[in-house]
C-alpha cells in the first residue's frame, strides 16, 4: 500500500515535493516542501498514516530504499565556481532514494519491493519455530 501510494504520488501531477529524477530510476522529494504537502495533510486527505519525515524515510528504508549521495564536480575559475556552488545548494534541498524494484520503466518490478522484517522480529518468529 505504502508503495503504491507513492507511485501514484510520482506518477500525478498534483504533487510538486515528489517526481522521478532524470534517469526516472530515482526518487527525488524535496524535504521542506514534502513535509508541508504531503506530511502536513491530516484526515480524509492524509496520504500516509506517518506525520514525520523521519517515519517517512523509516518506511522508504523498510521497503529497501537507500538515500544516493549526488556529487558536483568542482571548476577552476571563480564565476563557475561560485554559480556550481549556487545549483549545489539548491539541489542539496532534493533527496534521492533509490530501489532497484522502484523504476519508472518497469512498474511490474514493483511487485519485488518487499517489506523488511526487523532483526527482533526474525528472532521472535525463529524462537516461535523451534517451540
Amino acid at each position: 500500500c505504502f508503495l503504491q501510494k507513492l507511485w501514484k504520488m510520482m506518477e500525478s501531477r498534483q504533487f510538486q515535493s515528489v517526481w522521478w529524477s532524470q534517469r526516472r530510476k530515482y526518487v527525488a522529494i524535496n524535504e521542506e516542501l514534502f513535509k508541508k504537502e504531503v506530511l502536513g495533510r491530516r484526515g480524509p486527505l492524509q496520504i500516509f498514516p506517518v506525520w514525520t519525515w523521519k517515519s517517512f524515510v523509516q518506511q522508504l528504508n523498510t521497503y529497501g530504499f537507500s538515500k544516493i549521495h549526488q556529487d558536483f564536480p568542482g571548476s577552476a575559475s571563480l564565476p563557475k565556481c561560485l554559480a556550481e556552488e549556487a545549483a549545489a545548494y539548491a539541489h542539496s534541498q532534493i533527496l534521492y532514494y533509490y530501489n532497484p524494484s522502484f523504476t519508472r520503466q518497469h512498474p511490474y518490478l514493483l511487485g519485488r519491493c518487499k517489506r523488511r522484517v526487523n532483526f527482533n522480529q526474525r528472532a521472535m518468529n525463529a524462537a516461535e519455530m523451534d517451540e
